[in-house]
């Protein structure tokens, strides 16, 4: 027998649904706080995409995670716990940027982030690959791992390279789906080779 709502129980669940909501805006109003004053040194929040939703936090230096759904977020707050600081907070309004600018590349709207990164999870000749991704490999174009090795001083250090790609701490706006293998093949990729393949072919750089 289905239950007829009464107008008192549309009252109720109105009310419950702008509690909510109030309870909602506090808690965003008490993380802007929190960061205001220096209680955080990262601040995380997730975003849609359309290859899943993405985790991203940042810093005062900036950007300095972004993992996929294939990576469990806790794992990835627990990394940053360990690595940066235990002063990790949800804290979507300081990443307005960060999801506006990625918001912008997903719909085909922005070729380059402007965004400030903070590189610290990356050391050695990983981060030296990194930078010169970031800095040389623009979107709509690809290289190679051996050519990255090169580009970043070790001409045979293609493996060290690709295992930089793996590790990148920043993807999608760090760009490691444009390094692809010498012989033509996608190689590897964190998130997949599917989603590989959809940021190639978003930025022109793939055939459908």
């Amino acid at each position: 027998m289905t239950k007829q709502l009464t107008d008192g129980d549309l009252r109720s669940a109105l009310s419950a649904s702008l509690d909510d909501e109030a309870a909602e805006r506090a808690a965003e109003r008490a993380a802007a706080r929190a960061v205001e004053e220096g209680l955080a040194d990262v601040a995380y929040a997730t975003v849609d995409s359309p290859i899943g939703s993405l985790l991203v936090a940042s810093t005062d230096r900036g950007l300095v995670r972004v993992s996929f759904h294939t990576e469990q977020h806790d794992d990835v707050l627990d990394e940053l716990v360990v690595r940066i600081s235990p002063r990790v907070l949800e804290a979507p309004a300081r990443l307005d940027e960060v999801r506006r600018e990625l918001n912008e590349y997903f719909e085909g709207r922005r070729k380059r982030f402007e965004l400030a990164l903070d590189w610290q999870l990356s050391r050695g000749f990983r981060a030296e690959v990194l930078h010169k991704l970031y800095e040389n490999v623009p979107y709509g174009e690809t290289a190679s791992y051996a050519e990255m090795a090169a580009d970043a001083g070790r001409p045979r250090a293609y493996r060290a390279a690709g295992s930089a790609m793996g590790s990148n701490p920043i993807p999608v706006v760090v760009p490691c789906h444009r390094v692809v293998a010498s012989g033509g093949g996608l190689g590897g990729y964190g998130g997949g080779l599917d989603m590989k393949r959809f940021l190639l072919r978003l930025e022109g750089a793939l055939e459908e």
